[in-house]
């Protein structure tokens, strides 16, 4: 995790911390719930941010990965929680997402929760497996307009952000590629560099290291502008799909009730929920 990242996930402890130590919060350890797979963004910058909280709150931040049906098994853990500031949850644009796809869910996100502060904004990148004979996204597109339903592209769940990304994909490219759900970003991923699923899009924290290690090949980033984490490879607007834009954000949030003290009273300025990387 590097450059904008860094600076974001600070931020966000930096804003976060004096307001809650002057209400002399907390008293015991926090348990931060990730509705996601292990060695993904949420989680990698949920422990990034315990990390960071560690020394001006003086208690550890306890991350649990809860995966599992897109993200509700591990919000609901957090819905049903004590509204004491104690238990915190790491969501993303998966849950919002969801309040359209899944309309039957044991919570209302709205309703049950309170946002405390952002943690993360980043494009994704898209990535096939080295064998794949295309070098870019134009080949991409091409070889799969000549073999409909012949390609896969794994995601972290199905209503997760690179699954929306996958399907709007597949939209304005005009392309046929099948979906792939894994349980976490993390074994779709494993899922790509193996070679068992040609393709897929994950944020570009997370995959960056991958495709330049070689593990996988690198076609474009999803948004407007190059990333300068990867600068060299072209956005997929500039790759051929005109108007493309896909992001992950990631955020935190409280069960409703929590007192104002701990929970909204604790959000740092929206100025700094800027774009990371770029």
């Amino acid at each position: 995790m590097k450059a904008a990242g860094i600076v974001l996930v600070t931020a966000t402890a930096i804003g976060v911390a004096p307001a809650l130590w002057a209400q002399g919060y907390p008293v015991k350890p926090i348990r931060v719930i990730v509705p996601f797979g292990a060695g993904g963004p949420a989680d990698i910058y949920a422990r990034y941010l315990g990390q960071r909280l560690l020394e001006p709150l003086g208690q550890p931040f306890v991350v649990e990965d809860r995966p599992g049906a897109g993200s509700i098994i591990g919000t609901d853990i957090v819905a049903k929680s004590p509204p004491d500031g104690y238990t915190l949850l790491v969501m993303s644009n998966t849950h919002t997402v969801n309040e359209s796809l899944v309309p039957k869910k044991p919570f209302a996100l709205m309703k049950d929760f309170i946002p405390i502060a952002p943690i993360n904004y980043s494009d994704l990148l898209l990535v096939v497996h080295p064998s794949l004979p295309v070098k870019s996204v134009k080949e991409l597109v091409a070889l799969a307009k000549a073999k409909p339903r012949g390609l896969n592209y794994a995601s972290s769940g199905t209503g997760t952000p690179y699954h929306m990304a996958g399907e709007l994909f597949k939209a304005m490219a005009g392309v046929d590629i099948l979906h792939v759900p894994h349980k976490g970003s993390g074994e779709a991923r494993t899922s790509v560099m193996s070679g068992q699923v040609e393709m897929m899009l994950d944020a570009i924290t997370t995959m960056a290291p991958t495709a330049k290690a070689g593990r996988v090949r690198a076609l474009a980033t999803t948004g407007l502008k190059r990333s300068n984490v990867m600068p060299d490879v072209p956005t997929v607007s500039e790759a051929g799909v005109k108007g493309y834009e896909a992001t992950i954000w990631i955020g935190l949030m409280v069960p409703a009730g929590t007192p104002r003290a701990v929970g909204t009273g604790s959000m740092p300025s929206s100025r700094k929920f800027s774009r990371a990387p770029t």
